[in-house]
């Protein structure tokens, strides 16, 4: 068996593991306000569907990128979040539940909106007359590492919850350790690619990744939500499936070079959703201590 999917397979179980011990922390009662609250599931939907692949492609034009990153690009912003905006959602205290709520909604969309975006793009950009089906094997996948684990741990939650206490320390513990794994690896992998391809696209590939987690966060406190879902909303619409994006690049369109923007934004998105994660904190702390540093008259 080849290496590459030795590995592949390997991380998926990792993070169908990290699923489990997320679903350990949520119950029913998590999801069940999502209905009630209309607003932050709209304002989420409408970000990615509409606002990022408009966002991208203002990118696109500003930076004057060659017609095949442009489609790469374009590509990446039409695919859902993926698995690890559940993870960063967690470590940096988001609304989980919305989170898993989201990528289950932005997977299914994602079969309507990715072929069309990408169609178009291939359309304005290329003239290739090439098109993308409908990726329902890869929403198979997603329920498979995503829901699938999370339903288990919450029916093992709400079986054995003095259990689910005890582990969810530990299971905090090995998502940032896989977080780590997973950067590590996919700069290892593209290294030689993305160390080529940086200097022309990644500065319009870091603008969108950094839009895209600033444009979750902000617009999602200016609508009065409150911090953990925007931070949950921030996560799942910054954090991409770069994963489909680069499925779809190499399997559908059998183009490496349309590949090339997902494998660095997969690098990039390692390295500052941590530190927005952390901002995010110190600016919670802030604000938490702020009142108590202002004395009386």
């Amino acid at each position: 068996m080849d290496g590459t999917v030795v590995i592949t397979r390997a991380l998926f179980g990792a993070l169908a593991l990290v699923m489990f011990g997320l679903g350990l922390s949520l119950s029913l009662a998590d999801f069940r306000w999502l209905a009630q609250h209309p607003k932050a599931v709209a304002i989420a939907l409408l970000l990615q569907v509409v606002g990022l692949p408009l966002a991208c492609y203002a990118i696109v034009l500003a930076f004057g990128m060659p017609p095949v990153f442009a489609v790469g690009l374009m590509l990446l912003a039409a695919s859902p979040g993926g698995i690890s905006a559940n993870l960063f959602s967690h470590l940096f205290g988001g609304n989980v539940a919305m989170n898993i709520s989201l990528t289950a909604a932005n997977t299914v969309l994602s079969i309507f909106t990715l072929p069309l975006i990408a169609n178009w793009a291939i359309a304005h950009f290329i003239q290739s007359g090439q098109l993308v089906p409908m990726q329902t094997g890869k929403l198979l996948e997603v329920v498979a590492i995503v829901l699938v684990p999370v339903l288990i741990g919450m029916a093992v939650a709400s079986r054995r919850p003095a259990f689910a206490a005890r582990m969810e320390k530990p299971f905090k513990v090995f998502s940032a350790g896989v977080l780590a794994v997973v950067a590590v690896l996919a700069i290892a992998k593209e290294w030689s690619s993305i160390s080529v391809a940086f200097a022309q696209i990644g500065p319009a590939v870091l603008l969108f990744n950094l839009l895209s987690l600033g444009a979750g966060y902000g617009l999602s406190r200016a609508a009065g939500l409150d911090r953990p879902l925007a931070t949950a909303i921030s996560y799942e619409i910054g954090i991409h499936n770069s994963t489909l994006a680069i499925f779809v690049a190499l399997s559908v369109l059998g183009s490496y070079q349309l590949a090339l923007p997902a494998a660095i934004y997969s690098v990039v998105m390692y390295l500052t959703a941590p530190l927005f994660g952390l901002l995010l904190r110190r600016g919670a702390r802030a604000a938490r201590t702020a009142p108590a540093a202002v004395a009386p008259n």
